[in-house]
């Protein structure tokens, strides 16, 4: 279909107009923002300083903070000038570079995915088994097909959302270019496009959560045989702070993608994208990091002024 869009710029509603909010908005979500860029940034930046931490789990880690840092950046600072200046107003690219970038958490998903999959090897295998099993090259290749598939998938997004024709509004009811709000607003057949959001988001869900469920299954099979209260203790909390980050994540994209049109609420899908674009980038560093002591331990190394080594490995 030809592209005969007239629109050159889009409006975004954002979260509320109510003025009295503005503020207190733009404080919360500044504060939101920095704590996550810091912490994912922070995450990245020990990982690599520290030998200790070159380990496949690891590795995953700072990619996964990476990407939370790509797709927050993404949408939170238009988000937070809306707040301060009341500037709404994204043009015709910015909104499709936006939507490409926001897609990136398709990229997470098969990481947490891969991380499942590496807490499976260390608990299971034997020590030896395990260092054969997560090589470098496994944990690179992982990690590379991870990138490879989400980006192949937000180009699809975006290519067969903006070859629609936008001819009867701009203005969209949400706080970044997201696919629904879009589809919403055009006034082409969006028919193919909605079996195809629905198709690759389903798969991506279902199969990453096929291998996390399967993973921590015989992890939590591993851990009722431990015989030690206390092991078993210690590894149902760490598998329980994973679970919750997952069960976060995975809730709001099945939410937010995986029902029909006809049942989508804009004013709650937006409370959900506040979730999965702003929320999980700041909790996954708390989550996965700052509660553990290898991380806390690399930490003080670091601001000890010590020289750890350079040298990055999985």
């Amino acid at each position: 279909m030809e592209n005969v869009s007239e629109v050159t710029e889009f409006v975004l509603v954002g979260l509320t107009d109510a003025l009295e909010l503005q503020i207190p908005l733009f404080i919360i979500f500044t504060v939101i923002y920095l704590i996550a860029l810091g912490g994912n940034l922070g995450m990245v930046l020990l990982i690599v300083l520290d030998a200790r931490l070159h380990t496949p789990m690891y590795f995953f880690l700072s990619h996964l903070s990476l990407v939370d840092c790509i797709y927050a950046s993404a949408v939170t600072p238009k988000v937070i000038v809306g707040f301060l200046t009341g500037d709404k107003i994204i043009s015709y690219n910015a909104c499709a570079a936006q939507m490409f970038f926001a897609a990136f958490v398709t990229i997470e998903s098969f990481l947490l995915a891969s991380m499942a999959f590496d807490r499976h090897a260390a608990v299971l295998c034997k020590p030896l088994h395990y260092t054969t099993t997560m090589t470098s090259t496994t944990c690179i290749l992982l990690a590379a097909a991870s990138y490879v598939c989400g980006l192949l998938q937000s180009c699809v997004f975006v290519a067969i959302t903006f070859r629609l024709s936008f001819c009867q509004s701009n203005v969209i009811n949400h706080f970044f270019c997201d696919i629904p709000p879009l589809l919403a607003l055009s006034c082409s057949d969006i028919y193919t496009n909605e079996i195809v959001l629905f198709t690759l988001v389903a798969f991506d869900t279902f199969f990453s959560l096929l291998v996390i469920l399967n993973s921590y299954v015989f992890i939590f099979i591993a851990i009722l045989r431990m015989h030690s209260a206390e092991g078993k203790k210690k590894a149902f909390s760490t598998c329980a702070s994973h679970l919750t980050t997952v069960s976060i994540f995975y809730g709001t994209i099945i939410f937010m993608y995986l029902q029909p049109s006809s049942s989508h609420s804009m004013d709650t899908d937006k409370m959900a994208s506040v979730f999965y674009t702003m929320v999980i980038p700041m909790l996954n560093p708390l989550v996965y990091s700052l509660r553990n002591k290898e991380v806390k331990s690399a930490f003080k190394k670091v601001a000890g002024n010590t020289k750890p080594s350079l040298r990055f490995f999985c």
